[in-house]
């Protein structure tokens, strides 16, 4: 039983291979994107939704746009494309695991880390663009210049976390979902894919409303700080 999608080698050269994270991870951007094009080309300005499938769009952009606002009232529209792309990508991801075959990138650490390392980059990058470079990093040597490295360390641990719990969510998933279905093999399928589903749902709202916390804490800090 393979743990990770990491582990499942699709190609190889030497040291340089493709595994199924990779593939897996690619197959879900190229979904997002062809999925977003064809629902989208016929939009216009003011115009009215034209399909089901545009109605379905609107509905899912707006529920984030209200989480969003809910945490950060002030811009939240700003941080919509990239919160709602961490959403998006990781939700799409754990919901193809309905299909034979497929494996979760979101099982794999290396994706986990590398969503959790857009967010690192994220927080400090929609920070200084509001705050401006000197009153974001001030905060940092408040109350006093010696605890700066204890304030690096809390914000590297909490993307850490981000990483770890996306990751061992999914992977014990599967995990359990394997010994169930070698257990009682007629029973547990379709009840173990709708709980799996429902965990993959709220992982993913989970990573993106953390996410959003942070970002949204990284803005607010200058205004509360003066």
């Amino acid at each position: 039983m393979h743990i990770t999608p990491d582990h499942t080698i699709l190609w190889q050269w030497g040291f340089l291979h493709i595994n199924a994270t990779m593939v897996y991870t690619w197959i879900v951007m190229v979904l997002l994107t062809l999925t977003s094009w064809l629902v989208t080309r016929s939009l216009a300005p003011g115009s009215a939704p034209r399909s089901r499938w545009q109605n379905a769009l609107e509905v899912i952009v707006e529920t984030m746009r209200k989480q969003i606002h809910e945490i950060c009232p002030q811009n939240g529209d700003a941080y919509l494309p990239f919160v709602g792309t961490l959403f998006l990508l990781i939700a799409v991801s754990n919901f193809l695991d309905i299909v034979p075959g497929w494996h979760a990138p979101t099982g794999s650490l290396s994706t986990t880390a590398a969503l959790a390392i857009c967010v690192g980059v994220a927080v400090p990058y929609f920070g200084i663009r509001e705050q401006g470079i000197a009153t974001y990093f001030r905060h940092y040597l408040r109350p006093t210049p010696i605890l700066a490295p204890f304030h690096l360390m809390s914000e590297t641990s909490r993307n850490l976390a981000l990483a770890i719990r996306l990751f061992g969510n999914m992977m014990s998933g599967s995990m359990i979902a394997a010994i169930l279905l070698a257990i009682a093999p007629l029973f547990f399928p379709a009840l173990m894919q709708a709980l799996g589903l429902l965990t993959g749902m709220i992982q993913a709202y989970i990573f993106a409303i953390l996410a959003m916390v942070y970002i949204a804490a990284a803005v607010q800090r200058g205004q509360e700080g003066g």
